[in-house]
């Protein structure tokens, strides 16, 4: 056998005074990879191996080549050129309604993002937040002014100040802060999705019909939509979208009327009869105040006709039927547009002020179960001897409050949406997935006291 040719002689390093005259006047010219070639006398195909293929260098010519793009001030390939060449941009963009924040703040979002980062991290993927918040609200002549406080701050869930609006709402519709003074200028959402370097999307709980859904679908990409109306309704306008036909949309998503129906059907079971709703946001206002005569948080058959979200219209629709078919039942709903436990503490001081006769709250989220239990201490009402509450998500600390609530799979929904959007982008099918639900009787849900 004859002996492996020997490997060309590595370039000496050039010296200070080789690596060229001083740059002219003003900022200086940004070093190319042609530069390091010409400077060490090597192909520009060699450099890039350095960076892109190291197993085609020896290792004594690879770092000849970085130490020489280090004294040059090469900070290495242009990341956007490179994955221009590679079609791939290496992030996923995640869209949701709700301001960055709620993203680290709200424990049901931290574990949906949770399970989504586990199945992309072995795949090299990131993850780019693009946020969506509405205005923040804005107080009216017809809303509710909080009624003060002369109580200590109470603590709920986590240990968290209950008073502070710092605890978003465990699902993921809206968070807003009613904020003093003019809000500031912001890049719209639309169009941080229509420029996002990213390649595919997650779309996770956002309105139906709404621009920003046009605008995700509206870019060619691999979709998946988490807890929204099925692809094929409405929610690209009137009017299914031209290229509907050929993008990949996966839908994964919670038996969200069956884990509302469950827990309606166990107060029900129990005797309760007069029940209360603290719903998540229907939808933005028509308006930028409440509609004539609508006090904050009442709904009406117009206010209802607004309705934009799938989970919240799944929930109520749920709770709706359950109580239909139990004679004497009824059901009394509010609002809360901010989904933090303060709104819904003054929201069920208000409901439970107009109407003694209910003994149980049905809540859309554990957050707003847990402004139901404040506003339950503060009118001095056992629970759940005269109060009943039932929440919606199980957060991880809803047991250690003692709250029934409907558990969802939560990090398992991320995982799976993050496991769906890399089948899309590998060439798979689309796929719809819906998780079950099931509800967890604890401590603050009983029967009726006679």
């Amino acid at each position: 056998m004859a002996p492996a040719s020997p490997r060309p002689p590595i370039p000496p390093a050039p010296s200070p005074a080789l690596l060229g005259a001083a740059p002219a006047p003003g900022l200086p010219r940004r070093v190319t990879l042609k530069d390091i070639a010409r400077t060490l006398k090597v192909s520009p195909a060699t450099v890039s191996n350095a960076y892109n293929r190291p197993d085609q260098l020896s290792p004594g010519l690879r770092a000849r080549i970085l130490d020489t793009a280090r004294t040059l001030g090469y900070s290495g390939p242009d990341p956007l050129a490179s994955s221009l060449r590679r079609g791939r941009a290496g992030a996923v963009g995640v869209v949701y309604d709700a301001t960055l924040s709620y993203a680290f703040a709200d424990p049901a979002a931290s574990l949906f993002l949770g399970g989504l980062a586990r199945a992309l991290e072995e795949s090299g993927q990131g993850l780019l937040l693009i946020p969506s918040p509405h205005a923040p609200s804005q107080t009216t002549p017809t809303t509710r002014a909080e009624p003060p406080r002369t109580e200590p701050p109470k603590t709920g869930l986590n240990g968290a100040d209950l008073n502070s609006a710092s605890l978003n709402s465990a699902s993921p519709n809206r968070t807003a802060a009613n904020v003093a003074g003019p809000a500031p200028e912001i890049v719209p959402a639309v169009t941080r999705v229509q420029s996002a370097s990213v390649d595919g999307f997650i779309v996770y709980s956002a309105q139906d019909g709404s621009d920003l859904l046009r605008a995700v679908m509206g870019r060619g990409l691999p979709v998946v939509l988490v807890d929204q109306a099925p692809a094929d309704q409405a929610q690209v306008s009137g009017a299914a979208h031209p290229s509907l036909a050929h993008i990949g949309t996966a839908q994964i998503g919670i038996d969200d009327a069956g884990g509302a129906r469950e827990a309606a059907r166990h107060l029900l079971e129990h005797g309760h009869r007069a029940i209360g709703v603290l719903s998540l946001e229907f939808g933005p206002l028509g308006g930028a105040t409440s509609p004539i005569g609508q006090a904050r948080g009442t709904v009406t058959a117009a206010r209802e006709a607004q309705m934009s979200y799938h989970t919240t219209s799944e929930r109520l629709r749920a709770y709706r039927e359950a109580v239909a078919g139990v004679e004497g039942a009824a059901l009394h709903v509010m609002e809360a547009r901010d989904n933090t436990p303060q709104e819904a503490e003054t929201l069920a001081l208000e409901l439970l002020g107009s109407r003694p006769e209910i003994t149980a709250l049905l809540c859309m989220s554990d957050v707003l179960a847990q402004g139901a239990l404040s506003a339950a201490r503060t009118l001095g009402m056992h629970v759940p001897g005269q109060l009943s509450v039932v929440g919606y998500d199980d957060v991880p600390s809803s047991a250690a409050l003692g709250l029934s609530s409907v558990h969802q799979p939560t990090a398992q929904k991320g995982e799976l949406a993050g496991r769906a959007l890399l089948e899309l982008l590998s060439g798979g099918a689309a796929r719809a997935l819906t998780l079950p639900t099931r509800l967890m009787v604890r401590g603050s849900s009983g029967p009726v006291r006679e």
